[in-house]
Parts: structure tokens; C-alpha cells; sequence
């Protein structure tokens, strides 16, 4: 390691003086930057439309609403799922109905034609289980031809 002395040079700067840097060329500032952040926002933000849209159609189509109104569990083998529905009068729709267990495992499915000519309607279906189910509901519905 080099020692200082009094007397040779210990006034000055240890990393010299901004005289002894080399001036910039071209502008590397804040502009530059300002232009690489704003193309990062623009990019996350059509990356953020895109995820919602995928997640408003990943459920099928909206136009189906559908409420489960009870279900019953009928011994080891079948559950009985009352629900309603509203929709167009003029489309007719396919519902999907569940039955879970405990484990919240599906032990029965059944897909269920809801006919053009209502538009509100109330159903009554039976769904054949596998095992024991604790719970009955309305997966999904989309609307058909």
C-alpha cells in the first residue's frame, strides 16, 4: 500500500477531479430510461389484458346463470341437485352437474340439456355417485346452438 506523505499531493482528490473525467457523448440520461420504462408499462399492460381475457372466457359463456337451489344425498349412490336457471328464451344450453365428497373428490357427473323456449327454468336431477357424496353442484353451463 502506498503512503501519502505531507507535501505530495494529499490536498487533492483521491479519485481525481471532475475535470480529469471524459466528458459524455450523447444523451444517456433520464430520456433513455424514461423511453425503456414506458415500453416495459406498455408491455405489462397488453400482458394484463390478455391474462383477463383468458380468465372472463375460461368459464364458458356468461349468457348461462345458474343457482343451485338444494341437493340431497340419497344413500351411498346417488344425490338428487335441484337448481334453476336463466338464459335466453330462444337458445337452449347444456348444464353440468357434480357431486363431490368430503375430500371435495367428484364421485358423479352428469351433463343435463336445459330446451329452447323458457327463459327461467327450475330442475330437479338425479346424479349417480361412485361413493357417498356431501355435496351437489352446478359446474358450469354454456349455451348451445
Amino acid at each position: 500500500m502506498a503512503e501519502r506523505g505531507v507535501g505530495s499531493g494529499a490536498d487533492a482528490p483521491v479519485l481525481g477531479t471532475p475535470d480529469a473525467f471524459p466528458d459524455r457523448t450523447g444523451r444517456n440520461g433520464r430520456a433513455g430510461r424514461s423511453v425503456v420504462l414506458v415500453i416495459i408499462a406498455v408491455v405489462v399492460a397488453a400482458a394484463m389484458g390478455g391474462w383477463g381475457y383468458v380468465m372472463m372466457t375460461a368459464k364458458g359463456d356468461p349468457d348461462v346463470q345458474s343457482e343451485v337451489i338444494a341437493f340431497e344425498v340419497q344413500g351411498s349412490d346417488a344425490v338428487t341437485i335441484t337448481f334453476q336457471t336463466h338464459k335466453a328464451a330462444d337458445r337452449a344450453a347444456v348444464c353440468r352437474l357434480r357431486a363431490t365428497d368430503t375430500e371435495h373428490v367428484e364421485v358423479g357427473a352428469r351433463d343435463v340439456s336445459i330446451p329452447a323456449g323458457q327463459a327461467d327454468g327450475r330442475f330437479t336431477e338425479r346424479v349417480t355417485t361412485s361413493a357417498r357424496a356431501t355435496s351437489g353442484h352446478v359446474q358450469y353451463c354454456y349455451l348451445v346452438q
